[in-house]
């Protein structure tokens, strides 16, 4: 309404005051407020019926809104969010359905959400990412540490987890102390024992499963894993996105269990470890697998741990040479450079079938590399390493 002043109400005041005489112009005295003949009779019955205090903007709520949600659904949904802080209304609606409960539109628990004030300021809408998964769970396991934190008692947390690919399964949320060797050995040797071995585990290349040796890429933690007959993956250098669900798991813990609590302690970490995972692999619908839960499309890996590690066994006409201290064997006058972490253990020679004076080097059934004999000779002070590829 055009008023022609600064102060609204005292223009508005004004007005009906005019209006209020005896013999005025209406329609003139409107002319001069620059508002309507309608507007003006407005304010001039509200002025007649209750004073000063009736010039004030009136709510454009509507008295009655038969589509409005119940007060007993509102504060369902309110209910929902206080039991999972960091879920939106998509993932609250998939809840209520999964719970056999009446359940609103998605948008309908963001209004109620937004009226109960329990969200913050809307987010800027992202590009929806191309997703990549494996077709079938237990093919690739992602592994990593989240980034540590503190704890009141001055030691720090360093949650280690492992997803599986296809199904976004957590199968490790541990709170470790460390992030060395036996640590991460002993977490996924309960979780080889409780799902059995999955066909091939992908990390990054920091410690303890990258190598530090610029040759070789396999630790004694990616040894470990091949003798149990599971793959060694290794994420491009500086290129988080190869392991994007793990990224994206860590984000969710970040928001939905670490920045939520004040950790006491390890034994605090532990205790509270469990209980977030049950409720992200049972009861939280995910969005990449269309609100179903990662429960519901994992199912434990047929390939079962053995109660006893199996001898390495080589086939006939297999050459075994035995690696020694320093990661090096000796074949045909040379010497070749398998690796430390592989110092002690067997390793199998055969010829390759496609080309002459070309081997391939086994580590139980893993190919790791190739020795070509078609290459020069080095100096003997240095080695050759099988990880090259052959010309």
């Amino acid at each position: 309404m055009p008023w022609i002043t600064h102060t609204m109400m005292s223009q508005r005041s004004e007005f009906v005051r005019f209006a209020s005489q005896a013999g005025v112009n209406m329609r003139e005295l409107c002319r001069r407020y620059q508002i309507s003949a309608k507007t003006g009779y407005k304010w001039r019955r509200r002025f007649a019926q209750g004073g000063e205090a009736a010039l004030v903007d009136q709510s454009r709520r509507p008295k009655h809104s038969p589509r409005l949600s119940s007060e007993a659904l509102s504060e369902r949904v309110i209910a929902l969010r206080r039991q999972y802080p960091g879920w939106c209304g998509r993932k609250l609606r998939r809840r209520l359905q999964d719970l056999a409960e009446p359940a609103p539109a998605a948008s309908t628990c963001t209004a109620i959400l937004r009226r109960a004030q329990l969200l913050g300021a809307p987010t800027t809408a992202v590009r929806p990412l191309q997703r990549f998964a494996r077709a079938a769970p237990n093919e690739l396991w992602q592994m990593d540490y989240k980034g540590h934190f503190p704890t009141q008692t001055g030691v720090r947390c360093h949650p280690l987890t492992v997803l599986d690919d296809h199904s976004r399964f957590n199968l490790v949320l541990a709170a470790a102390a460390d992030q060395t060797a036996a640590t991460v050995q002993a977490a996924l040797q309960a979780a080889f024992s409780l799902y059995g071995l999955p066909e091939a585990m992908l990390c990054d290349n920091a410690p303890p499963w990258g190598c530090p040796e610029p040759v070789c890429p396999y630790s004694s933690l990616g040894v470990w894993l091949l003798r149990w007959g599971v793959r060694v993956l290794h994420g491009r250098p500086y290129h988080p996105q190869t392991q994007g669900k793990e990224e994206r798991f860590h984000r969710t813990l970040e928001h939905e269990l670490l920045s939520r609590h004040t950790w006491r302690d390890l034994a605090h970490c532990a205790e509270q470890f469990p209980r977030y995972r049950h409720i992200y692999n049972c009861e939280r619908p995910h969005d990449a697998l269309d609100g179903a839960t990662p429960v519901s499309r994992y199912q434990p890996s047929p390939r079962r741990l053995p109660t006893v590690l199996p001898p390495l066994d080589y086939p006939v006409h297999t050459v075994v040479r035995k690696v020694r201290t320093y990661g090096v064997i000796t074949w045909s006058n040379r010497s070749w450079y398998i690796g430390r972490a592989f110092a002690g253990q067997s390793i199998g020679l055969r010829p390759s079938p496609q080309t002459d004076g070309l081997w391939e080097v086994y580590y139980g059934h893993h190919q790791l590399g190739h020795i070509d004999l078609r290459t020069p000779a080095l100096p003997k002070h240095q080695l050759q390493s099988i990880y090259q590829p052959p010309l």
